[in-house]
Parts: structure tokens; sequence; C-alpha cells
């Protein structure tokens, strides 16, 4: 009688303390047997981090800067000795390409999140992607990446995570899906769907980050309220799923349980439906091709009854206009958009801007600064950092006007 061993799969989690890594060890938590954390990564929160250690013992706990290693490192001492604190963008990327590592959760916010997420890619690793900015800044790179690597690429926002399952069960990322006329976005409109117009001058911070259906981060929250993260979601969607902008399609729907939808070319639409927890993409991606539990409740529609859809306003969102433009436009046009909306978004978390000014922050950066070929990271880098100087710029001059 021969008896069959299975090992548990490696993980590592860029981003363990977020919204997305806190469900994502959630789902781990249920399948001890089949995961194993190798590595666990944080930008500040250094206690939270430190109880994750202690709970899941990883070998390696990242942090962003060696002030915070030194801090989670005292208190690893006793409460989880074995644990490598490692600090740093080299160490970030160090542990997404770990040999012993199968599955990287890529879940850094921003920017930030490019160079790991990138590495992850580059290994061949099983890259659950929640980070959309490595594809909104260098999508063509990370696409090449995925398929030199045969790293297989699955994707995690709900909206994404929905269309993918909605596609044929052969289906890879980064191709344009036979048969598949447009791919629809649902968006639930944020907090501010209804609100008059000439109110929105004065929202403030806590208002903008009080999503009615989810629970994100700040930044995501905000992104959410100017409809700028699903902006961020059709650029993303157009490398993913190999699409123009014109195949591509966004719809409110304000109750948050039609997660996206695929039109084919025979007219049938397939859609994807749940409550929203993040924990059933994540446990799609992390048990793909197989199902495997979540924790998520199950979806009662008759509880919910009447689902709604409809057009999102172009006045009241300008930022959803904004990313479709960089889209067509191509080159670094989306990371300038994104590093711009980067910038405008934490002046205004900080008080410093009006929410209104944040889509004319982006637009206004990206009429100051050059579109070239997004043929090398380098380039990329580059047109991230200018955008970023003329859109702290453009904030400087917009504080002036409001402090008259």
């Amino acid at each position: 009688m021969t008896t069959t061993t299975t090992t548990a799969a490696g993980i590592t989690i860029l981003g363990s303390t977020g919204s997305i890594g806190l469900s994502t060890l959630d789902v781990l938590a249920r399948h001890p047997d089949r995961y194993r954390v190798v590595a666990l990564t944080a930008n500040t929160r250094v206690e939270k981090l430190a109880a994750q250690c202690e709970q899941f013992r990883p070998r390696y706990a990242v942090m962003s800067d060696a002030d915070a290693a030194t801090r989670l490192q005292a208190l690893l001492k006793d409460r989880a000795p074995g644990v490598e604190v490692l600090s740093g963008q080299a160490a970030l990327v160090r542990v997404a390409g770990l040999p012993e590592v199968s599955h990287v959760m890529a879940a850094i916010v921003g920017a930030a999140g490019l160079l790991p997420s990138l590495a992850a890619a580059n290994t061949g690793k099983h890259v659950l992607l929640a980070n959309k900015e490595a594809l909104v800044m260098s999508g063509a790179l990370f696409m090449q990446a995925v398929q030199r690597n045969h790293a297989t690429l699955l994707p995690i926002d709900s909206e994404h995570n929905a269309i993918f399952q909605c596609l044929p069960d052969n289906y890879r990322a980064g191709v344009a899906p036979p048969g598949v006329r447009r791919i629809v976005l649902t968006a639930s409109g944020g907090p501010f769907r209804a609100l008059p117009l000439n109110q929105l001058e004065g929202v403030t911070p806590e208002q903008a980050c009080a999503h009615p259906n989810w629970d994100m981060g700040r930044k995501i929250s905000v992104d959410s309220a100017t409809m700028m993260n699903k902006g961020l979601e059709v650029i993303e969607a157009g490398w993913l799923f190999g699409l123009g902008a014109d195949r591509i399609r966004v719809v409110l729907h304000p109750q948050s349980l039609v997660h996206s939808l695929v039109e084919y070319d025979d007219g049938s639409m397939l859609a994807q439906l749940g409550n929203p927890d993040m924990r059933i993409p994540i446990s799609h991606a992390l048990g793909w091709p197989d199902r495997i539990t979540s924790g998520a409740d199950g979806l009662d529609l008759l509880e919910h009854g009447l689902l709604q859809f409809g057009a999102p306003d172009e006045t009241r969102f300008p930022c959803l206009s904004l990313a479709t433009a960089a889209l067509e436009t191509g080159g670094t046009a989306p990371a300038i958009l994104n590093a711009a909306n980067e910038i405008a978004v934490a002046a205004f978390l900080d008080r410093r801007i009006p929410f209104t000014a944040i889509p004319r922050i982006i637009e206004d950066t990206l009429g100051q600064c050059s579109v070239h070929p997004a043929d090398t990271l380098q380039v990329i880098l580059d047109d991230d950092a200018v955008a970023r100087t003329t859109a702290a710029e453009l904030i400087q001059q917009t504080r002036v006007v409001v402090a008259q």
C-alpha cells in the first residue's frame, strides 16, 4: 500500500497587516495542513505584525524600515524567537522570490508593491495580485514577466476575480478570451453616490473612508469615493484580460452583490455573485483550480431582493474618465495618473486639499508631465517620480488658494 503525502504550499504575504492581508490569514488559518506561512511583511504596524508572527510562526518578517524592524525584533525576542526580521525594499523582493514559496499574496497598497510583485512574477510564483498598481504602472513589463517565467497570475480584486471565474476553465491571464464581447465591472459608487454635487467640496476624510459595503484601508476607501479605484481597475482589466478600453464597461451596482460580468458574443452574460467579503476571491485564488472554504457567509438573494444597476455620472466621478483616457494613451500615462492620485489622496487625508481637488491635481499633473514608452522599469520609475514632484507642487499651490 502506497501512502501519498501532500506538502503544504509555502506562502509570502506582502502587506499582511492590511485588510487583504488580514483576510488572507483568516482563510489560511482554516487550512493549516494545506498552507505554510513563510514570510509576512508590513509597513508601520509593528505590534500587529508581531502578533501575526506569534500565531503563524513564519520564517521571515519584513518591516519597511530599519527602526521598525528593530522594534519588531525586540517584541519577537520572547514571543517568536525563531523569526528572522528583515527590513527595506530589497528584503521585500527577497521574500517574494524565496525558493520555498509557491504562492505570493501581493497586497501592498500603491507603487511600493511594484518591485516585490515583479519579483514574484520573475521567479514563477502563483501571484495572487491585490496590488493593482503593479499592472497600472507596468502592465506590459509585468505580463511579460508572468509569461516568460511561467508564473500563474490570479486576480484578487473582487471584480477581476469575478471576471476570471466567469471565463472558461482553461483561461490564463494576459490574452483576450475567445468569444467574449466585453467585460462589465461593477462599482458601488462609494459613500457619495447620491450626495448633492455642491456638497462634495466639503466632505471630510472620515466621510470618504466610510464605505457603505466594504471594509478597506483609508487610501483605497478614498479611491472608491472618487471612483479612481474603478478607473485603476479598468486599466488593470485591460492587461489582465487583453482587452482595450472600448471592451470594458463600468456600471454602478449599489448592493455590491454582483461582483462583475462577462458578456459573450452569443448574447449570454455570466456573473459572479456573493456577499461583499474579500475572503471569497482570496480563497478562490488560493485554492485554484480547486474550491476551498473561505469562512464567508452564503448569499441569500431573497434577503436582498432588488438588484440595481445604473450608469456612472462622469461629472460626479471625473477620475473614472481620467483613468480610461490614460489606458487609451498608453505608455507611462497610467503610471503618471497613479502617482498623482497617490499624492493627492494623501494630501486630502492630511486635510491639505479639499476632496474635489483630487481629480484636478491628477488632470493637471497629466497635462504637465511628458508620457514616454513604458518599455523599461527605469523609465516607469522616473516618470512616477516626476509625477509625484509635479503633483506635490500643484498641491502646494492649491493649499494657498484654499487658505485664502
